[in-house]
């Protein structure tokens, strides 16, 4: 990985030229099971980043634990290296571990509320922070240094801020406070855990430049863990992208995102969406296997469109080829025929002007308070037959306030709605079931929106039961019916939720709301907890899915990069407010409104 540029010059002169060697790292289920990570080899130089990518189940999180010395329960370390510094972190025992950990290396996970103790304050976990893992003699004077780390993470460190609980910040500052706590003991090596997933784009920007910054201010190495391609290339000079417990590539970012040779890396790169380009997007078809179960050959090769016989009868070994390392028998073959790897769309042509026919949902000067806050003013909004209109703007702009106020989950607001002409009753308590029928809601996390008790079949049937009124014979063909819409088999009947994998869930979410045959289906941010792959397996069944049942939509995203993909008309939120509706092709093109073209240029896209 090339030098870091503007670092402040606290290397020493001996340190390494990598802060960080990991050398054939193998974590295996008990002492003797299968392994679930094996062959694990990569380095970091100071001021570096590397990115760690892959789905979920990859094996990108019990890699990045490792690197703090640590395993999940069940799981152990049965060979390999993991050097920061020179030093074997593995070899350490529990107590020279607890000094390592947070002084030389610290973690940020995804939450950073799981980052954060909610009962105590944020100046005094700061402090604990340089209490418990500060190094001797480094700060005589520790409130200086917590008014030094906050302005780095920019953030004012006025008593204010100091004085607030977790509770009280926002998404966006709660990960810098996390951030801040990561860096107060100027450690040699931060991880991180998919630190900007759910974030805004803005907030997300945001975070990623201070990362940025501070890994080059520090001579920091960072290990970045994430699903999202167009994020890490953003930020890291090399990628390492794992599946099923191995790395099948790895080399310079801007090499391997714009001549990727495994098929998996492209399938990634194809299935990241675009924010200056619409039409389809292509998923990978299947799923990865679970961890600690490979099978013979290449664990890839069930997914692959270009496998051969010895692909599934051995494993491929790692091979140096063109500048990077990757795991595949047919890689000399995509190196020969290599050129970009992104996928090229039509673009979605833009609305020609209002629809002919009356609106599904019509919205007139929609207002809300939470108590005396105001968080919606003055909405107006129409959502055509067959169209879909997606809301969009940063945390906080009163984008799921909408959605509940639509599908009666808050009852007190004032102004006007109609549903296919007629009114709507403000609380879903008061509004008759053909009409609670007529609008479904699909909630953003799929882990929390399944009743874990009962099985598929139950949660599906239970619209038809509730609104239809179908008689219970016919309960299993109509789940079978409506579950092969989005892509699922009747295989899938009597299984649990804790059986099912997030993008699984989300379908079944997706059935459920699809079985009540509504006229409107409003999604509030529905992939932003899917990896991108899934992300786009479940974008295209929604666009398939509205087509062929003729339903209008209404998404909700702070996910710019979706919204040609799947909508003809887009709405700008701030602060409770439209700045700016009309046809997606020309909200986002950015001429309209300043915030919209921050917002447009704050979203990640693929640099090679």
């Amino acid at each position: 990985m090339r030098q870091a540029e503007g670092q402040a010059g606290e290397r020493a002169e001996d340190t390494p030229p990598f802060r960080l060697e990991v050398r054939d790292l193998e974590i295996r289920s008990g002492s003797h099971g299968p392994p679930v990570v094996s062959g694990i080899s990569f380095a970091v130089r100071p001021g570096d980043v590397l990115g760690l990518v892959g789905e979920s189940g990859s094996g990108k999180t019990t890699v990045a634990l490792a690197l703090l010395g640590h395993t999940r329960r069940g799981l152990s370390v049965s060979t390999g290296e993991v050097r920061l510094d020179g030093m074997d972190l593995l070899r350490l025992r529990p107590a020279g571990l607890r000094q390592v950990r947070g002084a030389r290396v610290s973690y940020v996970p995804q939450d950073p509320s799981a980052a954060l103790n909610p009962a105590l304050r944020i100046g005094y976990q700061l402090q604990e922070a340089l209490r418990v893992h500060g190094r001797t003699g480094q700060d005589r004077n520790p409130q200086s240094r917590i008014l030094e780390v906050l302005r780095e993470v920019s953030l004012a460190a006025t008593p204010d801020l100091l004085r607030r609980y977790p509770h009280q910040l926002s998404g966006g500052q709660q990960q810098r406070v996390a951030l801040a706590m990561a860096f107060a003991c100027r450690p040699s090596l931060i991880v991180l855990d998919e630190p900007t997933t759910g974030l805004d784009v803005s907030t997300q920007r945001h975070i990623l430049d201070t990362i940025r910054s501070l890994c080059r201010g520090y001579a920091v190495a960072a290990v970045y863990v994430s699903h999202d391609l167009a994020v890490v290339s953003e930020l890291a000079a090399e990628v390492a992208v794992m599946y099923a417990g191995r790395i099948v590539e790895a080399g310079p970012a801007a090499l391997l995102l714009h001549r990727p040779l495994h098929p998996y890396t492209r399938g990634l790169l194809a299935s990241v969406p675009g924010p200056d380009r619409g039409g389809p997007l292509a998923g990978i078809p299947g799923q990865q296997p679970p961890p600690g179960h490979r099978g013979p050959g290449c664990a890839f090769a069930p997914r692959c469109g270009l496998a051969l016989d010895p692909c599934r009868a051995r494993v491929p070994e790692p091979a140096v080829l063109a500048g990077r390392t990757v795991r595949c028998l047919r890689a000399p073959e995509a190196d020969s025929a290599a050129g970009t790897a992104r996928s090229v769309s039509r673009p979605v042509a833009p609305a020609a002007g209002p629809p002919p026919a009356p609106p599904v949902l019509s919205v007139r000067g929609l207002s809300f308070n939470y108590g005396p806050v105001p968080v919606l003013s003055g909405i107006d909004l129409d959502v055509p037959p067959r169209g879909c209109v997606a809301v969009v703007g940063e945390s906080g702009s009163g984008k799921t306030t909408l959605a509940r106020c639509i599908v009666g989950l808050h009852r007190s607001w004032t102004g006007e709605m109609t549903l296919q002409g007629a009114p709507l009753a403000p609380s879903a308590r008061h509004r008759p079931v053909p009409v609670l029928r007529q609008i479904q809601c699909v909630f953003q996390n799929p882990y929390t929106s399944l009743n874990p008790r009962k099985t598929v079949g139950q949660i599906v049937a239970e619209p038809l039961q509730r609104l239809l009124g179908v008689p219970r014979g016919e309960h299993t063909e109509r789940v079978i019916s409506v579950l092969e819409d989005v892509a699922l088999s009747r295989r899938y009947l009597h299984r649990y939720p804790d059986q099912l994998s997030g993008g699984e869930r989300q379908r079944v979410a997706i059935a459920r709301a699809l079985a009540a045959e509504p006229a409107l289906l409003v999604c509030d941010e529905v992939t932003s907890a899917l990896d991108v792959s899934v992300q786009a397996v479940v974008i295209e069944l929604l666009r398939a899915t509205a087509a062929r049942r003729h339903l209008a939509m209404l998404f909700i995203t702070h996910n710019l990069a979706l919204v040609r993909h799947v909508a003809q008309f887009a709405v700008v939120l701030r602060h409770g407010q439209i700045v700016e509706a009309g046809p997606a092709e020309q909200v986002l093109a950015g001429t309209g409104s300043s915030y919209t073209a921050q917002l447009m240029a704050d979203v990640p896209r693929l640099r090679s």
